[in-house]
């Protein structure tokens, strides 16, 4: 996904980030609890906010809604 707005610029806004170091974060937790360093039920309950979080970073977003 490439951020640009509607003028064609690429936009600096920070949340951009958030999406894709949201993905790493759940990546890493769902391997901790592959090799038992997380439990199963922290693995269950860390991941989905990981999401919502990165998720919703894009809600608020004015440079990509226009």
């Amino acid at each position: 996904m490439n951020p640009e707005n509607s003028s064609g610029n690429v936009c600096k806004c920070g949340h951009h980030k958030v999406m894709p170091i949201a993905l790493i974060l759940i990546g890493i937790v769902v391997l901790c609890g592959t090799f038992g360093w997380l439990s199963p039920m922290a693995v269950n309950v860390i991941w989905p906010i990981l999401l919502i979080i990165g998720a919703g970073s894009k809600l608020g977003c004015k440079c990509c809604n226009k």
